[in-house]
């Protein structure tokens, strides 16, 4: 047996290495697909000379694993206890000494680390959606971008958590739009020669297509004007949902780092302990950030919190690393910098907490007023209509359908309300 000494020292400094590398590269690969978002804004030489140097770092990287592979002669014992292969050994386990126990227990740990590491690569699917519309409008998606027709767009992109390069959501957007149109189309088509009614048979052929026909027309512009609408507001509407998610947790956030400040530890740890505690996803995410420019763009601290600031879709967060940047400049003291600014959003978060309690107990009398005690009202009235003959006398079946499809749509109203009220 030759799995321990130098030998097992080596292969732990040649996984620790590797481990270290791919690391790197994985850091730089998230920081070229963010620049390429905001590559057509104002610095866009800046930007590309960024990437440039960038990718050739990533080179250099692609290029150092293999001469570490061939730097060291893995034992084929050691290889194959980590491809987990069941007959790795020559001789029974009860003949080997502590050590080699022990360094078979570690093999074993690690093999079943990289099962589970493979296993979750599995899971994670390509966006075929994206791939796909990419494939239909890529050419023309680049051409609005190198046109600036979409600046606003871009803006909320970057600044929501969606993980969509520029060009790539423009083929989406387009794509969208097509389906929309295919669907509508589809609905036309299909208005033109039947209509749906309340009462058997549900659906049945019209007399009068021309006519029927002119009167759909706006099916074939509402649809695929809608799915562009949708599409391109979405990223709005998703940032305004991440500015709230970032925004509840940074009271909390802010609490944490004040406590960590009281040690006089370099600014840079306090976002490394936020983000490996795990304890606020959505801040994790803007420190990330944060640490990928300082870490891989090689920025100062202050330069860091400054560009960070810009970018996040929060106002509170970019305020606060703003005054961190300048508080930092200026040497102030950090614990009272984050004590204040805790205790101010604390406050600002108790209030948007009383006050969407309030606007809750409003929407709640609203929705008994108009979801349960109206259409009863309604459906009341209208069977007494009909048992009296008075005004207009429908059957009982297109009764109950109004009713079912009204309440089905104000609830669906009253859903898609209370989503936009979340986000804000």
């Amino acid at each position: 047996m030759t799995i321990f000494g130098e030998e097992e020292i080596g292969f732990k400094e040649l996984i620790d290495e590797i481990k270290e590398t791919t690391l790197k590269q994985k850091n730089i690969l998230t920081e070229i697909k963010r620049l390429y978002g905001i590559k057509h804004l104002e610095n866009e030489k800046i930007v590309s000379q960024q990437i440039r140097e960038l990718t050739i770092e990533l080179k250099k990287l692609n290029e150092r694993i293999p001469k570490i592979l061939d730097s060291f002669v893995t034992p084929r014992i050691l290889s194959q206890s980590i491809l987990g292969e069941s007959k790795l050994l020559t001789k029974k386990e009860e003949n080997f000494d502590e050590l080699e126990k022990e360094t078979i227990k570690r093999l074993k740990k690690e093999a079943r680390i990289i099962k589970k590491e493979e296993d979750f690569k599995k899971v994670v699917k390509e966006d075929s959606y994206a791939k796909f519309a990419n494939k239909l409008f890529s050419r023309y998606s680049k051409k609005l971008v190198e046109k600036d027709s979409f600046k606003a767009l871009q803006v909320d992109l970057e600044k929501s958590n969606l993980m969509y390069l520029f060009p790539t959501y423009i083929s989406i957007i387009l794509f969208t739009t097509l389906l929309a149109a295919a669907a509508g189309l589809i609905f036309f088509i299909f208005f033109t020669f039947f209509s749906i009614q309340p009462s058997l048979p549900v659906i049945k052929l019209v007399e009068d297509i021309g006519s029927r026909a002119l009167k759909l027309i706006w099916i074939l512009i509402a649809f695929p004007i809608a799915g562009f609408i949708i599409s391109y507001v979405y990223p709005s509407l998703d940032r305004r949902a991440y500015e709230a998610q970032i925004d509840a947790e940074l009271p909390f956030a802010t609490i944490n780092m004040a406590a960590i400040s009281n040690s006089l530890i370099n600014p840079v740890k306090i976002f490394e302990i936020i983000i490996s505690s795990g304890e606020f996803p959505n801040v994790k995410k803007e420190f990330t950030k944060l640490m990928n420019h300082i870490n891989v763009h090689g920025y100062s601290v202050v330069n860091a919190l400054t560009i960070t600031a810009y970018s996040s879709p929060s106002k509170k967060m970019s305020e606060l690393l703003g005054g961190l940047a300048t508080t930092i400049n200026s040497g102030g003291d950090l614990t009272k910098f984050f004590e204040t600014r805790a205790e101010t959003l604390l406050f600002d978060y108790k209030l948007k907490r009383e006050k969407e309690t309030k606007t809750a107990e409003t929407f709640m009398d609203l929705y008994i007023s108009i979801v349960i005690a109206a259409p009863m009202i309604f459906m009341l009235l209208l069977m007494i209509m009909k048992i009296s003959g008075l005004g207009i006398s429908l059957p009982t079946s297109t009764i109950t359908l109004m009713m079912v499809g009204g309440v089905a749509m104000l609830n669906i109203f009253f859903l898609i309300f209370l989503h936009l009220k979340k986000t804000d």
